[in-house]
C-alpha cells in the first residue's frame, strides 16, 4: 500500500500522465476550502473560489479535481474533514477521480446511502463544538486591529455573539462552551511569502498559514479537545475569507479539524465570520437561480449571501443571518417532527401550517420536502424544500420580507432559490422569490402544486396536492417590467406561479416519514 501511495502522490503532485491498467485508491483526508470575496461596498471584488485536497498525512496534499470529485462523491461537502478513500481509474492522459468514500468509522446518517456506497447526508454535528481563535501578525505588518476582548467576547452567549448564535439556529443541539481567544503572535514570515502573485492572480497558501500561526500559539493554547480554529490575521489576504478544513503539528501530533482564515474586513463583521465557520462545519454554499457562477447572490441564506439584509450591531458589526431548512438538515439539526415529506406520486392534498424556520422551539412543521422522480443517478434526483422567513429577531429583522420560500436541490448537494420573475433576479431579494397568502406555484414536472393560503401568527398555511386541471389556458409567466428586463443567457426559471382554483378538501396528515436529504434509490 505505501508504493501505491507513493507512486499516486507522485504522479498526481507533478502532473504526469498516468496510464496504468489498474484502478488505484489512496485514503487521506478530505479537505473541502471555500474562499469568499470582500462584500461588493469594498470596491472591485474578487471571484469566489473552491478548493478540494486529500491530506493524506505529514504535511503531503493531493489537490483534487472538484468537478470530477463532486460526481464522483455525489455529495461531496457531506464528507468534508472526514476521512475517505479516493479511487482513481487510469486514463488516456491522467488518472481520473471515479469514486470518493467514507473510510473513517461508520457514523448514524452514513447508513442511508445509495447502492454505490455514496453517502446520502452528512454527518450529525451534536454538542459541544469548541473553537479556539489564534491571532497572527505578518512579520512586516505591525498592527493589531482588535484587542484579544473582543475576540473572546465574540464566543458569547449573549444575542448577536457566535455562542448565541449557533446554538439559535441548531435549536439547541450546538453550544461553542469552552472556546476561547489567544494572541496576537508574530508569524516567522512575511506577507508576501504567504501570498503571491501567480500569473497576476494573488493566491494565498492556506497551508502554510495555518501551519505557522497555530506553532506560534501551541506552547501556550491547549488545542486538545478542540473542532475549530479562526485563525485571524492584521492584513488582507488575497481578497478573500476562507473556511473549510486544514492540517497541521498541534500538541506532538498531526491533526486536522475545521479551519477559517479571516483578514480584519471578515472578523469585523460577525456574518462573515460565521459565513466561514459553516464552511467549517461542512455546509457548501446556496445559489439563485439566475444562472451565473457568484454563489453569493441567495440573501435567505447565511451559507451565500452573508453581507446584505443582515441586522447590524455597533461592536461585532453586520449580524449573520439564519442558514436555509437544508443547511441545518445537512448537519441533523432539524427534528423528524418538524418535517414533512410528500413523495413523487403524491396524490393527496395536504394543508399544513408551516412555522418559521427561525423558531427554535417550534411544534408545528418547519420544513417540507417534495420528492422529484428518481434518477439512476441518486445526486441528480430534483427536490424542492419549503420554508417559511419572518423579519424578527436579532438576526432575521433585516430580511427583505416575510414570505415563504423555496430551493430547489439537484446539482449535487447545491440548494438554489427558486424565483418565478422571468428572467431571474441577480439578487434574490424580490418579489419572484417570496411566495405570499394568496400566491400558487407548482413544480416544473406538474407533480406537485402549493398555494400559500394565509399568515398565521408563527408562519403561514400552506396547501399542497397534485396540480389540479383548469379548464382556461394558463397565463404566460410573469416577466419584468419592460423598461427594466435585461437580456439573459441564464436558464428559465425552474418554477412559475400559475393560475388555478385549488382544491378545498384537504386532507389529513400521514405521520411523517424519516427525512432523507435525497431520495432512496427506486
Amino acid at each position: 500500500m505505501r508504493s501505491v501511495l507513493r507512486r499516486t502522490m507522485l504522479l498526481v503532485l507533478c502532473g504526469l500522465p498516468w496510464v496504468a491498467a489498474a484502478q488505484q485508491i489512496v485514503q487521506g483526508t478530505l479537505q473541502l476550502q471555500w474562499g469568499d470575496p470582500a462584500p461588493a461596498t469594498r470596491g472591485e471584488r474578487a471571484t469566489p473560489r473552491f478548493e478540494a485536497w486529500l491530506d493524506v498525512g505529514s504535511g503531503v496534499r493531493l489537490p483534487l479535481d472538484t468537478a470530477q470529485s463532486r460526481r464522483a462523491a455525489g455529495d461531496l461537502y457531506a464528507l468534508a474533514n472526514r476521512r475517505v478513500a479516493v479511487s482513481y481509474a487510469p486514463g488516456l492522459h491522467a488518472a481520473r477521480i471515479d469514486a470518493i468514500v467514507p473510510a473513517d468509522a461508520a457514523v448514524a446518517r452514513d447508513a442511508d446511502r445509495h447502492v454505490s456506497g455514496r453517502v446520502l447526508a452528512a454527518a450529525n454535528v451534536q454538542g459541544s463544538t469548541r473553537w479556539v481563535t489564534v491571532m497572527c501578525r505578518f512579520a512586516d505588518v505591525a498592527g493589531e486591529p482588535k484587542p484579544r476582548a473582543f475576540f473572546q467576547q465574540q464566543y458569547g452567549s449573549a444575542p448577536g455573539q457566535l455562542g448565541h448564535y449557533w446554538s439559535e439556529v441548531s435549536y439547541g443541539r450546538i453550544d461553542l462552551a469552552g472556546s476561547s481567544a489567544h494572541g496576537w503572535y508574530a508569524l516567522p514570515r512575511a506577507r508576501a511569502a504567504y501570498v503571491a502573485s501567480v500569473n497576476g492572480v494573488l493566491k494565498v497558501d492556506l497551508n502554510a498559514l495555518f501551519a505557522d500561526c497555530t506553532a506560534q500559539a501551541d506552547a501556550e493554547v491547549d488545542f486538545s479537545g478542540v473542532q475549530g480554529i479562526n485563525l485571524m490575521f492584521n492584513a488582507e489576504l488575497d481578497g478573500r475569507a476562507w473556511g473549510g478544513g486544514a492540517c497541521a503539528e498541534l500538541e506532538g501530533a498531526y491533526r486536522c479539524m475545521r479551519a477559517t482564515w479571516s483578514p480584519p474586513w471578515a472578523f469585523a463583521n460577525l456574518a462573515g465570520l460565521a459565513h466561514e465557520m459553516g464552511h467549517g462545519y461542512g455546509l457548501p454554499h446556496s445559489d439563485n437561480a439566475d444562472g451565473d457562477t457568484d454563489t453569493h447572490d441567495n440573501p435567505w441564506d447565511v451559507m451565500s449571501d452573508a453581507w446584505r439584509h443582515a441586522t447590524h450591531d455597533a461592536v461585532y458589526g453586520l449580524l449573520p443571518k439564519h442558514p436555509g431548512m437544508i443547511q441545518r438538515e445537512r448537519l441533523g439539526w432539524v427534528p423528524d417532527a418538524r418535517k414533512r415529506v410528500l413523495g413523487m406520486d403524491n396524490r393527496q392534498v395536504h394543508e399544513i401550517p408551516l412555522d418559521v424556520a427561525g423558531l427554535r422551539d417550534a411544534d408545528g412543521v418547519q420544513m417540507i420536502v417534495l420528492e422529484g422522480v428518481p434518477q439512476p443517478d441518486p445526486y441528480r434526483t430534483v427536490i424542492h424544500v419549503i420554508e417559511a422567513r419572518r423579519r424578527a429577531g436579532a438576526y432575521e429583522a433585516a430580511l427583505a420580507g416575510d414570505a415563504v420560500i423555496i430551493h430547489t436541490l439537484q446539482d449535487y448537494g447545491i440548494a438554489r432559490s427558486i424565483d418565478a420573475d422571468l428572467p431571474p433576479a441577480d439578487l434574490s431579494n424580490n418579489e419572484g422569490s417570496m411566495f405570499r397568502p394568496g400566491e400558487i406555484w407548482s413544480t416544473p414536472d406538474g407533480r406537485h402544486h402549493l398555494q400559500v393560503v394565509s399568515a398565521t401568527d408563527h408562519g403561514f398555511v400552506v396547501r399542497i396536492g397534485p396540480r389540479p386541471r383548469v379548464m382556461s389556458l394558463p397565463m404566460p409567466a410573469r416577466e419584468a417590467p419592460a423598461a427594466t428586463a435585461q437580456a439573459s443567457s441564464a436558464p428559465p426559471p425552474l418554477l412559475q406561479r400559475v393560475p388555478a382554483t385549488p382544491p378545498q378538501a384537504p386532507s389529513g396528515l400521514r405521520e411523517p416519514a424519516r427525512m432523507r436529504l435525497l431520495p432512496r434509490h427506486r
